[in-house]
């Protein structure tokens, strides 16, 4: 885990694109868009100006009134830029929440790499981390990440 200059936590395998005036949505806020259940295409994404996507990433989304707040600072940004209704998430099992099992969409892409998690390695992991290797793992994802991510969170075994 890296911090920009602005204090905004990011991972390695996303440097490119957020020193670029966080062009993409980082991993930080994909996780508290989840946690508010709005789902922000890049496209809308784009339309934010640099500080309101450095709010998003820096504002905290832990507590209840985080959650409340944080959700009505997104839907006023996307009224400010005349934005249509954002898409909403429906209730997803959060996955990496949950550090007593490993997500089998996860294993299989680790297989894919022929690599393997256990569930000690899947409990060190930060909520963050976890969500980012989901994430990761989906299908159109790019692998090349995934693989960054592996080797940034020390998962990666050359011997495998």
């Amino acid at each position: 885990m890296i911090r920009s200059s602005s204090k905004i936590e990011f991972f390695r395998f996303e440097e490119d694109f957020i020193e670029d005036n966080l062009r993409c949505i980082p991993m930080i806020v994909r996780l508290k868009l989840d946690t508010i259940k709005i789902k922000l295409p890049l496209k809308a994404w784009s339309r934010f100006n640099e500080t309101e996507r450095a709010q998003l990433a820096l504002d905290p989304c832990d507590s209840a009134s985080d959650i409340i707040q944080y959700k009505m600072r997104v839907l006023e940004y996307a009224k400010n830029h005349s934005m249509e209704d954002l898409g909403m998430l429906s209730a997803v099992e959060a996955g990496w929440n949950n550090t007593e099992k490993i997500p089998e969409s996860l294993i299989e892409k680790f297989r894919g790499f022929r690599q393997q998690i256990n569930l000690a390695q899947w409990k060190s992991l930060t909520i963050l981390q976890r969500f980012a290797l989901i994430k990761l793992s989906r299908p159109g994802h790019e692998s090349k990440n995934f693989e960054k991510a592996l080797v940034e969170f020390e998962l990666f075994n050359k011997e495998i």
